[in-house]
């Protein structure tokens, strides 16, 4: 191997070079080469045609002697360059090399350790090779998994020598990728055209279960394929431009940018034809047209009045039973693979017909009322001496409320609400559990006694509504308030379901405040999206995307990433937060474990605490009977749905859901040809958010 002319300064590492030395070398380099060898082999280099660029031998790109059987390869380019570790080490001198054919760049402690293990591998596959003037003859690379790699060179020229090569580098192996994908998508078509070639009876039909499962996941995973390439193509043409890269954890649903050739000739068709435009009710069984004549709820009257419903009638919740199936049946999984075999990548599930079976026994308003399964963590906010305690303690609740609000593990939907549907309930909290938790002493694991056997006049009222306000697109609010505690928080949530190959994604679109009377503080808070996966054998949930809470008053906010699964290895629930008081720039507070399981949370004297969501005190709700119940309110009009699926009769659990779900079509229209648009009961559109008619604010 030839070795280039090393550079006269002084540095560290085996080199003791500060400037990039850089080299190229192949099995037919010849034994010596000079600086001067520039030249014809830069230009090359820079066309992407081979050459060594600078430090390229004129034999380098010629046959091997050694065996290579005329076979022409693109040579390692290997040499030193200085790279940023962190703000204590800064620039540090590291071995490069830059390995064309296999499209990594590695880099190892020097020269002598190049044989070793390197201490990091870059794939250059649509990574982003820009300038920088952060520092003298800067590059940074940008690799596609997020990856970041920032380097210095000697000198101008040796930059724009490493800049050339691993774009050109990049530039080649995203080419040879997208030729990949062109053969694989014509394989993946041919493969669809047999199935669904195959007659409609006999012993192999194009309904055979495993030839829909191979339909379905080939299809997904093509797509997927398809989409990752495209981020990659779209990144090439963002050279220059970081700000525009992808964050670790920011992508939760959808793909941003224009979709790739390959991608969307697969989507023209190539999957059979989709449900029509008019199926918008999202994890709906849609009916083939209108029943005259049939039973259905009376429609409410609007802004009948705001008040809460009152709660004399309420009793104990008894309902809160888990989804115990482990999965879904025979004879449902080819009702599925069916369906997922013509879905698309992305493509919005509020246009797709989807089996009744899947459905949890709630409605999607009750299941935002079980977030607040912990009201006494909620009510303890306010008691918080200073600002730092209270948004301490909001993180606090805000981490341990999801686990409630699922039913078991199993990952099963909720009944889409119709609108103006509504749900009641309320909490009787007794005053002594409610306390800071840095304060408090230990809770013990038992659950609380009933509320019932409480003194009403030693507990605390937390009451809570919710109402569909809106179908297109389908909107949810909820409204809770505690009065003795000057405490209420009001939330609209739009969710918005895609379709991710194996997975269903949800996005919580909106925000929630948390008004704090007492101190004058309100909390704007968002909320994470939430993913359905393996949904052709167990499926079970998790939740994903960066949320934020803030306090403009106090200047105390705090950034909550929710992690979701890697693809290989990686804990599942992950979850991470900080709260940092911005206008001293200060962390006051770090969380990390899992949301449906222990979480530590260090603060900023050095104590640490841990909370066990599993040991946690559940509070059960309190609602009317379904007898002393409105015609809206979720649980009665969804009860016959309720009561089928409980015996396990699908069919007629479909019936009744299609008799609701056409029953509000019909309305819907009514009120298009009357013009006249829906006015829900408690909550009014303000700006682009939706508030309670009477919030506890407006009454102080």
């Amino acid at each position: 191997m030839e070795r280039a002319a090393q550079g006269a300064d002084g540095g560290g590492g085996s080199n003791s070079s500060s400037r990039s030395s850089s080299r190229a070398t192949s099995a037919g380099s010849s034994p010596s080469c000079s600086l001067a060898g520039r030249g014809v082999s830069g230009r090359a280099a820079a066309a992407g045609l081979g050459g060594g660029g600078s430090r390229s031998s004129p034999g380098s790109v010629a046959a091997s002697p050694s065996g290579g059987g005329g076979r022409r390869r693109e040579p390692a380019l290997e040499g030193v360059l200085s790279k940023y570790t962190n703000l204590l080490q800064g620039w540090q001198n590291r071995y490069f090399v830059l390995d064309f054919e296999a499209g990594v760049l590695q880099y190892f402690v020097n020269e002598q350790s190049k044989h070793q293990k390197p201490r990091g591998v870059l794939s250059l596959s649509g990574a982003i090779v820009s300038l920088s003037d952060e520092a003298p003859h800067m590059l940074v690379v940008y690799s596609a998994s997020g990856e970041m790699y920032r380097l210095r060179a000697a000198d101008a020229k040796e930059k724009q020598f490493w800049v050339t090569r691993l774009r050109a580098c990049a530039k080649y192996h995203m080419e040879t990728n997208s030729k990949m994908m062109h053969q694989v998508e014509g394989q993946q078509k041919n493969l669809v055209h047999a199935i669904e070639s195959l007659p409609g009876s006999g012993p192999l039909t194009a309904l055979d279960q495993d030839l829909l499962l191979l339909k379905a996941t080939s299809a997904a995973t093509l797509s997927c394929l398809g989409e990752c390439l495209s981020l990659l193509q779209q990144s090439v043409h963002q050279v220059g431009q970081p700000s525009h890269k992808p964050g670790a954890s920011e992508h939760i649903l959808g793909w941003p940018g224009p979709k790739s050739h390959s991608t969307e000739q697969l989507r023209s068709g190539a999957l059979g034809s989709l449900p029509p435009a008019s199926a918008n009710i999202t994890w709906a069984v849609l009916p083939n047209s209108a029943e005259d004549g049939q039973p259905s709820q009376p429609e409410p009257e609007p802004n009948s009045g705001p008040d809460l419903v009152l709660s004399e009638d309420e009793k104990s919740d008894n309902e809160g039973e888990e989804e115990a199936e482990l999965g879904v049946m025979e004879d449902q999984r080819s009702v599925i693979l069916h369906l997922i075999s013509q879905l698309k990548l992305g493509m919005d599930l509020t246009k797709v017909v989807l089996p009744t079976f899947i459905l949890e026994k709630r409605s999607l308003l009750e299941m935002y009322a079980d977030f607040m399964a912990h009201p006494d963590l909620l009510l303890a906010i306010t008691a918080g001496a200073t600002p730092e305690e209270r948004v301490i303690c909001f993180v606090e609740y805000y981490l341990t409320a999801f686990h409630e609000g699922r039913k078991g593990a199993l990952a099963k939907k909720p009944y889409n609400p119709i609108i103006g549907e509504t749900f009641h309930c309320s909490w009787e909290v007794p005053k002594d559990k409610v306390k800071p938790r840095r304060t408090a002493a230990p809770c013990p694991a038992d659950p609380p006694a009933r509320p019932g056997a409480e003194d009403p006049s030693q507990s605390y009222k937390l009451r809570f509504v919710a109402e569909q306000v809106s179908h297109h697109p389908p909107i949810s609010c909820f409204y809770c308030e505690c009065k003795e505690k000057r405490l209420c928080v009001n939330t609209h949530v739009w969710t918005k379901s895609k379709f991710m190959g194996m997975s269903v994604g949800v996005s919580m679109i909106g925000e929630g405040v948390l008004r704090l009377l007492e101190h004058g503080e309100e909390y704007v808070f968002t909320l994470p999206s939430a993913y359905a996966r393996s949904i052709l054998t167990i499926p079970w949930v998790e939740l994903g995307g960066k949320v934020s809470i803030s306090c403009a008053k106090t200047g105390y906010s705090a950034t909550v990433i929710f992690h979701t699964k890697p693809f290989y290895g990686g804990k599942v629930h992950r979850v991470t937060a900080e709260v940092k008081h911005n206008p001293t720039n200060t962390i006051v507070c770090k969380a990390h474990g899992e949301w449906n399981g222990s979480l530590e949370f260090t603060y900023s004297n050095g104590e640490t605490r841990v909370i066990d969501t599993a040991t946690l005190p559940v509070y059960p709700k309190r609602i009317r009977p379904l007898e002393k119940q409105g015609p809206m309110e979720s649980r009665n009009l969804w009860r016959e749905v309720t009561r089928y699926l409980r015996l396990g009769d699908i069919d007629a659990a479909t019936e009744q859901k299609r008799r609701l779900e056409e029953k509000q079509r019909v309305e819907e229209r009514k009120r298009e040809n009357l013009r006249a648009p829906w006015r829900p009961k408690y909550f009014i559109q303000e700006g682009d958010g939706w508030v309670y008619l009477s919030p506890l604010w407006k009454a102080h």
